[in-house]
Parts: C-alpha cells; sequence; structure tokens
C-alpha cells in the first residue's frame, strides 16, 4: 500500500510540474525561462518535504542534500533534469528527477553515504544550442565562449543566466569534486520502442552513445522565380536537400548509425524568390566513437561535394561533441541485482539518446535505468509511462541504494 501511495504522488507531481510551461496550449520549459524558476521552486519544495535542504547553483541546478551525519562520507548522485523540448511530454527528465526525490522520502534507515539529488537545468539545449549546460558545469566542463551565445530573441546565455537567478562569472563554482563522489545514478523514459516490444518494465543501460551537432550554412544567390533559367539557379535550399537525402542514405548504410537533419531556416523565405541562404542542424550519433567520427567527416565531405557542384558556398560548424559513455560495470550489477527483485528477466540495451548520465561519467561511474514507454514515443505530448512500471523502477532504485549502503558499511 504504501508504494502505491509513493507512486500516485509521483504521478501527481509529473501532473503539477507538466502545468508550467512558457508556451500556452504545450509544454516548453527551456533554460533560464520564468517556467524553469517555477518548476525549480515547486521541486524544491519536494526536496525540502523529503528532508533535504535545497539550493540552486550558479547556473541554475537545482540541488537537494541528504546528510548521513558522517564526517567526511562521500555521496550518490541521484537525479535527471526538468528543461524540455517544445511541445514536450511530461515524463522526460522530469520523472527522474521525481523518482529520486521519492527515493530520498522513503528511506527507511540511515545510510552510511550522502545523497544528494540534481535537477539539471539545461540537457536539451533548445534554447541556446548547447546542450548538457547543467551537467557541463557539474563536472567542469562548461566553456566560458557559451556565456556569448544568443537565443532567438538575441538574449545571450549569461543575461538568460542572471534572469535565472544565477551568476554566469561564477559557473566554475558549481563543479563537485570527483573525490566526493560514489556515482551518479539515472532512471529515465527509453524513448524508444525496444522495452515495450520485449514487454518489459524497465532495463539496464549499456552505454550512452556519442553524439556530434554540427550548424551548416549553405549561401547560394537568391532570385526570382520566374526569370531565372533553371541551369543558372544557385539554390541553397536545394543544395541542403541533396545534403539531408545524402545524411539518410549514410545512416541507413552504417549499422547502429542514426543522423539527423531537425532543423532548417532559409532565410527570407517567399514563394517567388530562388532560396539563397539555408541553415540547417545535423545530429549524429553512435556508440562507438571512430564510427561517429568516421561518419561525420564523410558527410563533411559530401557537403563539400554538394556545394562545389551547385557553385555555392558552405561552411561546417561543429557546435557540440559528446563522447560515448559507457556505464558503470559496479553499479549496473547492483541496478541489476536490486531489479531482478522486481523483473526476473531483465534486458541490457544502449541509449542511443543523450543524458546527463554522458557528462558526468567524465568525473564518476554512472549507472542508468530506463523505464518502457508506450509506443516508444518522447519529445512527443503523448509520451506516456504507466504508474505499474514507475513503481517497478522506484522499487528498483530504492532497493539499490540499500544493496549500495551495505557494501559501504
Amino acid at each position: 500500500m504504501q508504494l502505491i501511495e509513493e507512486v500516485e504522488r509521483v504521478v501527481h507531481r509529473l501532473e503539477s510540474l507538466g502545468k508550467i510551461t512558457e508556451e500556452s496550449g504545450r509544454l516548453t520549459r527551456t533554460f533560464g525561462s520564468p517556467a524553469m524558476c517555477q518548476a525549480n521552486e515547486l521541486a524544491g519544495l519536494w526536496m525540502k518535504q523529503a528532508g533535504m535542504t535545497v539550493r540552486q547553483d550558479a547556473i541554475g541546478n537545482l540541488i537537494g542534500h541528504y546528510s548521513c551525519a558522517r564526517p567526511g562520507a562521500r555521496k550518490l548522485l541521484l537525479g535527471s533534469h526538468l528543461d524540455t523540448v517544445r511541445n514536450a511530454g511530461k515524463f522526460d527528465g522530469a520523472l527522474g528527477v521525481l523518482l529520486a526525490i521519492a527515493c530520498v522520502e522513503q528511506l527507511r534507515r540511515p545510510v552510511p553515504f550522502n545523497i544528494e539529488v540534481i535537477a539539471f537545468a539545461d540537457e536539451e539545449g533548445v534554447r541556446f544550442q548547447s546542450s548538457y549546460l547543467g551537467s557541463r558545469a557539474v563536472t567542469g566542463n562548461f566553456d566560458s565562449k557559451d556565456l556569448d551565445r544568443t537565443d532567438a530573441d538575441g538574449i545571450t546565455m549569461a543575461e538568460g543566466i542572471r534572469s535565472f537567478g544565477g551568476d554566469p562569472l561564477a559557473v566554475s563554482s558549481c563543479r563537485i569534486d570527483a573525490k566526493e563522489l560514489i556515482g551518479y545514478v539515472e532512471a529515465h523514459i527509453e524513448q524508444g520502442p525496444v522495452l515495450e516490444h520485449h514487454h518489459h518494465a524497465i532495463g539496464i543501460v549499456s552505454a550512452i552513445a556519442g553524439q556530434t551537432r554540427v550548424q551548416v550554412e549553405l549561401q547560394g544567390t537568391a532570385g526570382h522565380a520566374g526569370t531565372v533559367p533553371m541551369a543558372l539557379r544557385k539554390d541553397a535550399l536545394c543544395a541542403a536537400a541533396e545534403f539531408t537525402l545524402a545524411v539518410e542514405k549514410q545512416a541507413r548504410e552504417i549499422p547502429e548509425l542514426v543522423a539527423t537533419v531537425g532543423e532548417l531556416a532559409v532565410e527570407r523565405g517567399a514563394s517567388n524568390v530562388i532560396p539563397g541562404f539555408v541553415r540547417l542542424s545535423l545530429d549524429v550519433r553512435h556508440q562507438d566513437d571512430a564510427t561517429r567520427e568516421a561518419a561525420c567527416e564523410s558527410l563533411r565531405q559530401s557537403l563539400g561535394d554538394v556545394a562545389r557542384r551547385r557553385q555555392i558556398e558552405s561552411s561546417w560548424q561543429i557546435i557540440q561533441k559528446t563522447s560515448s559513455a559507457p556505464c558503470s560495470a559496479e553499479l549496473s550489477a547492483l541496478l541489476r541485482e536490486a531489479a531482478t527483485k522486481h523483473q526476473p528477466q531483465l534486458m541490457t540495451l544502449p541509449s542511443g539518446a543523450g543524458h546527463d548520465a554522458a557528462v558526468m561519467a567524465k568525473i564518476t561511474p554512472v549507472a542508468m535505468l530506463f523505464l518502457r514507454c508506450k509506443n516508444g514515443l518522447s519529445h512527443h505530448p503523448d509520451e506516456w509511462a504507466a504508474p505499474e512500471d514507475i513503481a517497478v523502477a522506484l522499487a528498483t532504485l530504492s532497493d539499490f541504494i540499500s544493496l549500495l549502503a551495505a557494501r559501504h558499511e
């Protein structure tokens, strides 16, 4: 009965967070927005109710600290992120934060380590096109050059951090000393269909795929749609279309590679004007970094070939590069041991989606627990995980903490 009540509380909190948005009629919470401030305030209240002391660091990460009252004790980090994509679902990121809070709430006996729940301020990278801002600050991998990035309204990241109550000049203070850490564990919906296909509520993540994000620009020549002969055109949009199809072709030819052109902007687009300038995004992912790097280089060459053939100019700017991150064998084994108490048959699967755990792996062992999501949907308003599956995940995480505590007695 107690587990049922705890799961009901998690679901109720998901609904509450799902109402906090910066866009009417759909869920959107981007880094530094008033909606993110409100989400942090509410999640911070729940952390305090769970017995944690709460603070917000210089970049806007919300951190709840549960002390074991042992001098010199290390700490276990649990969490995920509270920002969203545009027109998001309620479960991505937020569920991991709420499950972490619930784990602290239901502690029945002292543990020999501190626990910190982290709600990262930016994982998705929607506003400034540079993801993992929160976890990069925590791991000491934040690039201060990013402070000059601007959003669609021309607001710099530094200004955004200030409006969020942070301090862009003190981002280095967010860094956590790796010596203090036992590890980082994150629960997250799978964001894919594999667990559902195999009728599994949860699964253990083996590794997080590496990712490269690129901004591509194509500069052709704008002209009148009715007067410039086809053979004399330098159409930037046609070049972008050809390159996009080259991306798809290569991704289909290399096993487990995924590549996506997700954004495309045509400057001064009009029905009677030949497109003269196009900017597009490219996202390339693979578990093996060498494979991903080789694919990116091949695509860069393909871009150059398209541009030369069409007599237009092109540019290739790497916006972000994240190495693949294998999960800790030791932490994953404990997570598996805990999980098999609630689901005897258990899958191990890689994560094609990026997570804060990939960045945290730079300084500490990490483990991830995936939850089944309906129809594999994520980054979508219909994103959903069943309360029964949430119960399995919560029980697994709680048992994991107990097993870890026994190891550190």
